[in-house]
C-alpha cells in the first residue's frame, strides 16, 4: 500500500530540529538519520505518530518554509493547546491569527481544540457565527472564550 509523507526542506538546521521537536510532543520517534561527514544529511522521524521524511541542505538554493502548508495538531485541552503554542513559539518562532503559528524553523502549525469545530457546527447560526467571529479574533484560541462568545 502506498503511504503519503510529509518531506521538509531545512537550510542546514535538521540536527537542531531533530533535537527540538521530541521537547515538543512526547511521542515523538527518530526511525533514522543519513549522515555526511559530521553533519546530518536527512532525516526520517515520527511526531505523534506522523512519519516525516527530512532533508538538510547547507547550500544555496535554499528554499523555506511557508503558510501554504502547515501542521494541523487537534488539541483536546486549553492546557494542551497553551502548551504547545509556548513550545513552538518559544526561541524565534511567532504567533499567527486564528490558531496559527510558526516554529523557529518557519513552519506553520495550526494548534486547534476540538472544541473549536464542535462549537462552530452548532445548527444555531447565530451561536456559530459568535464562534467564529470570536475566533477571528484571537492569536492562541482560547476554549473559555469561545464557549463565552457561544453562549451569548
Amino acid at each position: 500500500m502506498q503511504t503519503i509523507t510529509p518531506f521538509l526542506w531545512f537550510n542546514g538546521n535538521l540536527d537542531e530540529a531533530l533535537s527540538f521537536y521530541p521537547t515538543v510532543f512526547e511521542n515523538t520517534k527518530i526511525d533514522s538519520v543519513n549522515r555526511m561527514g559530521d553533519q546530518v544529511f536527512s532525516a526520517e522521524f515520527e511526531l505523534n505518530g506522523q512519519k516525516f521524511m527530512a532533508l538538510n541542505v547547507t547550500q544555496e538554493p535554499h528554499f523555506h518554509f511557508n503558510e501554504s502548508i502547515s501542521m494541523y495538531v487537534s488539541a483536546e485541552t486549553q492546557s494542551e493547546v497553551d502548551d504547545l503554542w509556548e513550545k513552538l513559539t518559544a526561541d524565534g518562532g511567532s504567533e499567527g491569527r486564528c490558531g496559527w503559528l510558526k516554529d523557529k524553523f518557519g513552519l506553520s502549525w495550526q494548534i486547534i481544540p476540538r472544541a473549536l469545530g464542535q462549537l462552530m457546527g452548532d445548527p444555531d447560526p447565530a451561536k456559530s457565527q459568535r464562534v467564529m467571529q470570536a475566533m477571528m479574533k484571537m492569536n492562541k484560541i482560547t476554549i473559555k472564550d469561545l464557549e463565552m462568545a457561544h453562549t451569548g
